[in-house]
């Protein structure tokens, strides 16, 4: 079994899902695109996901507002609104009778091409966009076990060249960082930045815990995650310390916890790195706690929706 912090609970109801493309529904095994889509050809387009908790997309203008970063920074023009585009995932959602705990998952490709090319200017169509709702919950069992990372000799990038920052189609390096630390036996990978410093993960952001102090990264090589913003949001708001540094792996193997955050599984604690236990090697009490505020900032945005 993949183990991993995108482990969710078995639901039958995914079978029959039903899957947006442009505007029109279709069931699962019938939702497909064109082999001429910029996104299968050449990883061109940016995406988003967002998480249905008792009938509202938390967190939603973060997550809308970073779509549309991504797509002003490819040179890529959106022909909807971000309001038009809530219409469209909520109608999604009615369709398949969708209420909680539900991940949305929107991909805008730059459109369909003329013939395999990466030249945006053989583009004949206007972008693509897929919205693929699922029921996924996060399997409680895999949180409380943890998972282990391996440090990977892929770094992430700098920004001049594939700024870390962009949520785009082209995940081939992250792909190849997961590889080496599936291979190595680990679940997931870290990333070192192009300094040598802790960035991320390959699909979350790493955090870790001394002396009753959070640590991550500058965020200036690492994923722009919205959880991830959350979680310094909330440490802000109770007093925790929190450092945004520089920090190596001397540093990391000595922590007394460590977790990574993504806007699935929220938090999801650490217990070995390149196979050093990581403090007791548990789901640690402030990891517990920091979980517990954000589940708590999650709860109030949706009073606050209602």
């Amino acid at each position: 079994m993949v183990h991993g912090t995108h482990n969710a609970l078995n639901d039958s109801r995914n079978a029959t899902i039903k899957i947006s493309i442009n505007g029109k529904l279709f069931n699962r095994e019938d939702a497909k695109i064109s082999v001429f889509d910029s996104g299968y050809l050449v990883g061109d387009g940016v995406w988003e996901a967002l998480r249905l908790h008792d009938g509202i997309l938390v967190f939603l203008d973060d997550h809308f507002n970073r779509l549309w970063q991504a797509a002003a920074t490819i040179g890529m023009q959106l022909p909807f609104s971000k309001s038009e585009l809530e219409i469209s995932v909520h109608k999604v959602l009615e369709a398949n009778n969708m209420t909680t705990d539900v991940h949305v998952r929107i991909m805008v490709t730059r459109g369909i091409k003329k013939t395999p090319s990466q030249d945006p200017r053989l583009t004949i169509s206007g972008p693509n966009v897929v919205i693929i709702p699922e029921h996924k919950k996060a399997s409680k069992e895999s949180k409380e076990k943890g998972i282990t990372l391996f440090t990977s000799t892929i770094r992430r990038g700098s920004p001049d060249y594939l700024d870390p920052k962009l949520n785009c189609h082209s995940k081939l390096h992250e792909v190849q960082a997961l590889v080496q630390a599936i291979e190595a036996g680990a679940d997931e990978a870290l990333m070192l930045d192009v300094n040598g410093f802790v960035s991320t993960c390959n699909a979350t952001n790493f955090f870790m815990i001394r002396d009753n102090e959070v640590w991550t990264s500058t965020g200036q090589y690492c994923m722009n995650g919205i959880t991830r913003a959350k979680v310094i949001e909330v440490c802000k708001q109770n007093n925790i310390v929190c450092h945004q540094k520089n920090f190596s792996l001397y540093d990391v193997y000595g922590a007394d916890e460590a977790f990574v955050t993504g806007t699935f599984g929220g938090l999801t604690p650490v217990t070995k790195i390149d196979g050093r236990v990581i403090g007791k090697g548990n789901y640690g009490e402030i990891t517990r706690h920091l979980s517990a505020l954000y589940e708590q900032l999650i709860h109030s945005e949706i009073e606050k929706q209602k």
